[in-house]
């Protein structure tokens, strides 16, 4: 059903904010422009709040100037916007939160990664509570329940899926942010260029010092089409002509604004063929197609940009629900010298574990789960141990031994 363009999506990371309001002194929201986090503040905290952007130039000139007495507040919240760009905030909240220990005194919101930030040295540590937001989700849209990584280590899923492969393809296209899904597919993309274009030009001068304004434009489009492969230095800047200590400090700050993420490898072995690279992803797939120049007919037919879009696609829902469960659970791919992968591997808490492998395809076989019985055989031994194949079919159907083929439209139910 279309929203209205008035409408507030109901977040996966509510329930997270109301309990840090509750326990916390200073509650951090970040994640990258446009994605929902200074809404999602302000439905918190409606009542008995101020609220300050450091967007605006007065307010900014004034939290530079004087930081002490712009932290001063009579209300029960005050929420800064954009913190990132005054982080000699820090300080002075500090002074504030140490003599007085309320909960919920303090909101930011950050587009970028405080601490990747030049000079941060507070960290408010032991007084801050740090919740990633991320764009939207196909659940958040429709407005369903998080439950997927519950059902899934239980293995409960639900018996048909009511999307087909051309449905997730225009899911992915679309992406997840607030005012870009709402846009019709042209506008959509001009939408996310002009959106990247801006961020480049005016947040990233906030993180670090780029002398090749050029290269950084070219640089997050070789790392959207690197999105779901594995971290190779060397030939991600093979056409760029920098240097790797530069190349390394540009993918930094991309990172530290949100736009592109590392997931770790698991390694918790001795085995000594296991690969010791990250994966890199873009955070929103709708971001990922436009600045590729995609279009949908041509990635329907294609099984490396489709299976790209996919993998990107189910890296944004379980990093989006990881991060609701804070501390739970942890993310993770596998590889080893014997080209034996696993697309994702989440670990709970008591160790517990559910391997996720992801096909763009409608049928599921034998094969495909050859990977996680390996695994699950030789690495996993005795702890309770789930693998999945999320792929584009309609049915979700067991193949024994805690093996099951599960439509990707279960992630949102």
């Amino acid at each position: 059903m279309a929203r209205s363009l008035n409408s507030i999506y109901a977040r996966i990371q509510k329930d997270c904010v109301d309990l840090a309001l509750q326990t916390s002194r200073v509650i951090h929201l970040s994640g990258p422009r446009q994605c929902g986090k200074t809404t999602l503040a302000k439905m918190m905290v409606s009542e008995d709040c101020d609220y300050r952007t450091l967007d605006d130039e007065t307010y900014l000139q004034s939290a530079l100037i004087d930081p002490n007495g712009f932290v001063r507040h009579d209300k029960k919240h005050l929420i800064i916007d954009e913190i990132q760009r005054a982080p000699n905030l820090l300080m002075a909240i500090k002074k504030v939160v140490d003599t007085d220990n309320r909960p919920g005194q303090y909101i930011l919101t950050g587009s970028s990664n405080i601490q990747a930030l030049p000079g941060v040295n507070e960290s408010l540590a032991g007084r801050i509570r740090k919740i990633r937001l991320r764009t939207l989700t196909e659940g958040e849209i429709l407005g369903n329940a998080a439950s997927f990584l519950e059902r899934a280590f239980s293995q409960v899923f639900k018996e048909k899926s009511d999307l087909n492969r051309d449905s997730i393809l225009e899911i992915g296209f679309r992406g997840g942010f607030p005012e870009a899904v709402r846009l019709p597919p042209k506008i959509r993309s001009i939408w996310h260029k002009e959106y990247m274009n801006a961020l480049l030009e005016r947040d990233l001068k906030d993180i670090v010092k780029i002398q090749r304004h050029e290269t950084m434009h070219d640089l997050i489009r070789v790392m959207a089409g690197w999105s779901s492969k594995f971290m190779d230095i060397s030939a991600i800047g093979s056409n760029l002509g920098v240097t790797r200590p530069t190349l390394e400090t540009y993918i930094n700050a991309l990172e530290a604004m949100y736009i592109v993420e590392r997931v770790r490898p698991w390694s918790r072995t001795d085995y000594d063929r296991v690969s010791k690279h990250s994966k890199v992803f873009m955070t929103d797939t709708g971001l990922m197609a436009s600045l590729l120049g995609w279009d949908i007919d041509q990635v329907r037919f294609d099984s490396d940009r489709c299976g790209k879009l996919m993998e990107t696609l189910v890296f944004h829902s379980l990093s989006t629900l990881i991060d609701a469960d804070f501390g739970k659970y942890t993310l993770y791919h596998y590889r080893d010298r014997e080209k034996r992968e696993i697309d994702f591997l989440i670990e709970r808490e008591d160790g517990s574990m559910l391997a996720i492998e992801v096909k763009a395809g409608s049928s599921v076989g034998k094969s495909d789960f050859k990977h996680l019985d390996w695994f699950k055989q030789n690495m996993a031994k005795e702890k309770p141990f789930i693998g999945i194949v999320v792929y584009t079919g309609e049915a979700a159907v067991p193949f024994g031994d805690g093996f099951w083929a599960v439509p990707m439209s279960d992630m949102w139910k």
